[in-house]
């Protein structure tokens, strides 16, 4: 018998804590437009206990994953190795990793300590109360569309580039036929919410959990990231405000919740949990020199576009690839100075871990992953139901981005300095994860 416990915390930050998203634009929070939360279900079918953690932040840490971890698995008995960990990405929620921006990193910015202290504890915590509470329960997967057709998200970098628009849901009911939780995934930047904005807020994620609370108001959501490093809202929103932000978050909330209807709840659940620690390789930087005339170059076409009138969306672009020539050039001059960079001391070695729930295999990989790599590892894995989780269990230094991307060029590949390689490594420690699964 599947027994199962569940609890929710808000971890919204105190009021001039600096928002998280856009590090070229310092955002000291003026107050919550709406509560971050982190929520947890924790399983246990007799053989295998698991805890899984969601939170509505930008990044979290690996070195903050690991001392959860084991402050968790202390409170219980839950291996640390079974503690899954992820980051919904919404980019109005407070650093809790750290930077790669150089004006940051030049000034000795960093995360607020009193902050990173607080969550750690709330995180264990929430841990504890989920594993002390629990009934017993049944559980399914399954999985519905819901992509630009509806004017909600799909590829950034180009409208017909390729896109994720599965909602995986999970769900789990009690005995008396009550939805308990669901965990939905899905695959957009939660940045509808721009850099303008100095609110807290967990952006259209905080929306489908509020659609479903209404739907459901016994259900605690924990929303989980699809890789979706090259997936966003530009082409498809209708703006760029809290009111686009709801009919997004409502709109992802109405198909999970349809899919809820249709899911085939099982009681005996086999649990499984699997890891793998690996390094990934460093791209090869240019010469200084080199990075800063080509940054120049950027700033001065997005300035003349500035000028002209063309449409915002080649403004903006103009931008976002103005903004990644100065990541590259920021990385090069703090190579240069020997100034450390925390999101490469930090996150590397990382890791990959796959949970087995039933008849799904949930791939957790670090970082922003573009689309292509997680789409790549549903079509190759021995699951029918292959859930890919980006955030999980830590952070990269910068994007994980395809060979034609890095031939293309744009923020995404300024922002990362990560080698053409990371990507396809990550997806062959997953499949070989997902394969011994089956052993």
């Amino acid at each position: 018998m599947l027994r199962a416990g569940t609890s929710i915390i808000d971890i919204s930050p105190k009021k001039g804590i600096e928002l998280a998203g856009y590090p070229h634009f310092p955002r000291y929070n003026t107050g919550v437009h709406d509560p971050l939360y982190a929520s947890c279900i924790y399983l246990d079918n007799g053989k295998e206990k698991i805890a899984i953690i969601a939170m509505d932040l930008l990044f979290f840490s690996r070195k903050y994953v690991k001392a959860v971890r084991k402050e968790i698995s202390k409170k219980t008995s839950i291996p640390e190795g079974n503690i899954f960990i992820s980051a919904s990405h919404t980019h109005s929620g407070p650093w809790a990793a750290g930077r790669l921006d150089m004006e940051a990193l030049e000034e000795g910015l960093d995360v607020n300590k009193d902050y990173i202290d607080e969550l750690k504890g709330k995180l264990i915590d929430l841990a504890a109360r989920a594993y002390s509470n629990t009934f017993n329960t049944s559980l399914g997967s399954g999985f519905t569309v819901c992509g630009k057709e509806k004017g909600i998200g799909g590829n950034r970098r180009g409208p017909e580039g390729p896109a994720d628009p599965k909602v995986w849901v999970t769900a789990i009911k009690d005995n008396s036929n009550t939805l308990k939780v669901a965990m939905v995934k899905y695959a957009l930047h939660p940045t509808v919410i721009h850099e303008d904005s100095t609110l807290v807020t967990a952006d259209y994620p905080g929306y489908t959990r509020e659609y479903l609370k209404q739907k459901e108001p016994y259900m605690n959501l924990l929303f989980m990231q699809g890789t979706s490093g090259d997936q966003s809202t530009r082409y498809f929103r209708q703006g760029q405000d809290f009111g686009e932000a709801k009919r997004i978050g409502y709109t992802i909330g109405q198909a999970a919740y349809s899919m809820l209807k249709n899911i085939k709840f099982e009681k005996e659940i086999d649990l499984k949990v699997l890891s793998k620690e690996i390094d990934l390789p460093l791209k090869k930087l240019t010469s200084e020199e080199d990075a800063k005339a080509f940054a120049e170059k950027a700033k001065s076409e997005w300035e003349r576009l500035k000028k002209e009138d063309v449409p915002y969306i080649e403004v903006q672009n103009a931008n976002l690839k103005n903004l990644g020539a100065e990541n590259t050039l920021g990385y090069i001059r703090l190579k240069n100075k020997n100034i450390p960079i925390s999101l490469e001391a930090d996150e590397l070695p990382t890791e990959v871990q796959v949970l087995v729930i039933g008849d799904a295999g949930i791939v957790g990989l670090p970082g922003e992953v573009f689309v292509e790599f997680g789409l790549d590892i549903q079509k190759r894995s021995p699951f029918e139901k292959t859930i890919v989780v980006e955030l999980a269990n830590g952070c990269l230094p910068g994007y994980v981005c395809t060979e034609e991307a890095i031939r293309e060029g744009g923020y995404e590949v300024g922002a990362s300095m990560l080698s053409e390689k990371a990507g396809d490594i990550l997806v062959e420690a997953a499949l070989e994860l997902l394969g011994k699964t089956q052993l």
